[in-house]
């Protein structure tokens, strides 16, 4: 069974799963919906859509543009198809950036007994005073006497200031959930082992993130600058030409060796920005190794994001790791039945994120 983070604040006591909900992905680069619906047993996608927005609406976890980016979930939400998104509950992502997440031992007590412990150790282990993060926890596995526990806790204002930007769409906020949590929900096999842990590889506009799911919970987060705004910026100022015509160069060629022998020029200017991803992905597994009884090894290297289809990405990195690499799948949870995605699958891996919170929203599984 996997467990996902969800605080009591995050998941209102009024949620009722027999309603229709949809999953929100806010970014600092773009608004992602995504709605999912049930038909007897087969799963389908009734809507979707993602927008870009400028730089500058949120910087670093934090809304600086609070009406743009008001406007721009709205226009994201009426464009949104092939049918309308039927509903104003709404289940959004809180960015990673601003939640501190920590696996602690305390001594094997009751769970009513615990709270001040837990309490105790989460104020110790953050930046911020106690009263101003929301928090909740999670007991684990018992082991040599001590009862683990995974905690998380963000920021009150962080989360205050982004239902108050929902709200003013006109939006019942119901849940907030971690990104790496709806991530690993959307992409990481429900029928996975307690001994299998993943790597996933998140490449997005402005960063990429990595995410180790170990026995189905995120037990670490991280993230390097490298990014599809990163290449794009390196090929228009090596090649002396606008972002656009650069952006065009990067999704035909990607890092493919040209057809006849050719040299894909692509390769080489990007090549030191590859050897340095693939060294912080060494890196991340080899950190992860040193984690007290970690009890898992790594079974593959998954990689998601709008960035995950660069020509030739996966092939590389399975070149350089001594790991499976494999482009993420966001439908390997869902019951499609004999039918067809109505979004491609290099299309569906952007949705990553909101697929996931949209099938928190379907209470898919044993997922509390």
């Amino acid at each position: 069974m996997c467990y996902y983070v969800y605080m009591n604040f995050w998941n209102k006591k009024i949620i009722s799963f027999e309603d229709s909900y949809f999953g929100l992905d806010l970014g600092e680069s773009s608004v992602k919906v995504f709605q999912l619906e049930k038909d007897g047993d087969i799963d389908r996608i009734r809507s979707f859509s993602v927008r870009e927005i400028g730089a500058g609406y949120i910087e670093n976890g934090q809304i600086i543009e609070a009406e743009k980016l008001s406007k721009a979930i709205c226009e994201t939400i009426s464009s949104a198809g092939p049918k309308k998104i039927n509903t104003k509950k709404v289940i959004c992502s809180i960015p990673e950036s601003k939640v501190f997440l920590r696996t602690i031992d305390i001594p094997i007590i009751e769970e009513t007994e615990a709270a001040e412990a837990i309490k105790w150790e989460i104020e110790a282990g953050i930046p911020l005073e106690i009263d101003k993060v929301y928090f909740d926890w999670q007991f684990l596995e018992q082991k040599d006497g001590k009862q683990r526990v995974l905690t998380v806790a963000v920021s009150r204002e962080v989360v205050d200031n982004l239902v108050t930007v929902l709200e003013s769409c006109g939006l019942s906020v119901c849940g907030m959930e971690m990104e790496s949590v709806a991530t690993a929900r959307s992409i990481i096999p429900d029928n996975s082992g307690e001994e299998d842990a993943y790597l996933v590889v998140d490449i997005g506009a402005l960063k990429t993130s990595f995410i180790i799911i170990q026995k189905g919970v995120p037990c670490f987060t991280s993230s390097i600058p490298f990014s599809s705004q990163g290449i794009t910026d390196l090929i228009a100022s090596h090649i002396g030409i606008s972002h656009e015509e650069a952006d065009k160069i990067k999704i035909s060629q990607g890092i493919e060796h040209s057809s006849a022998g050719k040299t894909n020029p692509v390769v080489a200017l990007l090549r030191p920005l590859l050897e340095n991803l693939s060294t912080e992905i060494e890196r991340t597994i080899d950190f992860y190794r040193t984690f007290p009884d970690n009890g898992a090894e790594i079974k593959k290297v998954i990689i998601s994001g709008g960035s995950a289809n660069l020509k030739g990405l996966a092939a590389y990195l399975a070149t350089k790791l001594a790991y499976e690499v494999v482009l993420g799948n966001p439908w390997i949870n869902l019951n499609l039945g004999k039918n067809l995605p109505i979004i491609s699958r290099s299309d569906s891996i952007r949705y990553t994120t909101a697929i996931g919170l949209a099938m928190r929203g379907m209470s898919y599984g044993d997922k509390t």
